[in-house]
C-alpha cells in the first residue's frame, strides 16, 4: 500500500530526520519557466534556485497531505467577524469547544467598527480542520474565514 492508497504522509518513504543530507538531481524546465522561477527567487530573495525549490515542494507537500487524507498537519484558521452579531462569540465558542483537541490557541484583535479578527492555531487530520474551518466561516456573522495549512507530520497532542 503506498502513501496515496493510505492517505497519510506518514506512510511515505521518508529521510532519517537525525542527518538530513543533501541530495543533487537534476530537472528540465522550459525556459520561460525557469525565467519565472528566476524571477521569485530575486523577489522573494531567496539565496538560491534549490532554496526557492525546496520551499516549493515543501508547500506542495502541505497541500498533498490536506488533500490525501489524514495525515496530521498544522497551521491557522482567521476569522472576521461582527462581534455586536447576537450570539455569534457563543457559537463560535461552542464549535470551537467540540473540536478542542485540534485548536491549540487562539486570540482575537479589535479591528475598526465593529469586527474582530480570530486567529485559532490549530494541529491535526487536515480533513478534520477543514471540517472544523467550515463549521466556523457558515456561522452567520462571520465575514471572512480561511484555513492556511503550515506544516505537515506534526504530532497529535497528547
Amino acid at each position: 500500500m503506498t502513501g496515496v492508497e493510505s492517505g497519510t504522509l506518514a506512510d511515505l518513504p521518508r529521510p532519517s530526520r537525525k542527518r538530513d543530507r543533501v541530495v543533487r538531481f537534476s530537472v528540465s524546465l522550459p525556459e520561460s519557466l525557469l525565467d519565472e522561477l528566476d524571477g521569485m527567487v530575486a523577489r522573494r530573495g531567496f539565496q538560491s534556485r534549490s532554496q526557492a525549490i525546496a520551499a516549493l515542494a515543501r508547500d506542495g507537500l502541505v497541500e498533498f497531505a490536506s488533500e490525501v487524507g489524514t495525515g496530521s498537519v498544522g497551521g491557522t484558521i482567521s476569522l472576521v467577524y461582527d462581534y455586536r452579531k447576537r450570539d455569534l462569540q457563543a457559537t463560535l465558542a461552542e464549535v470551537q469547544h467540540r473540536y478542542y483537541l485540534l485548536i491549540v490557541s487562539s486570540m482575537h484583535v479589535h479591528l475598526e467598527h465593529h469586527n474582530y479578527l480570530e486567529v485559532l492555531l490549530v494541529q491535526g487530520p487536515a480533513d478534520q480542520l477543514r471540517k472544523l474551518t467550515d463549521e466556523l466561516v457558515t456561522c452567520k456573522g462571520v465575514k471572512n474565514g480561511r484555513l492556511n495549512l503550515t506544516a505537515a507530520a506534526i504530532p497529535p497532542l497528547q
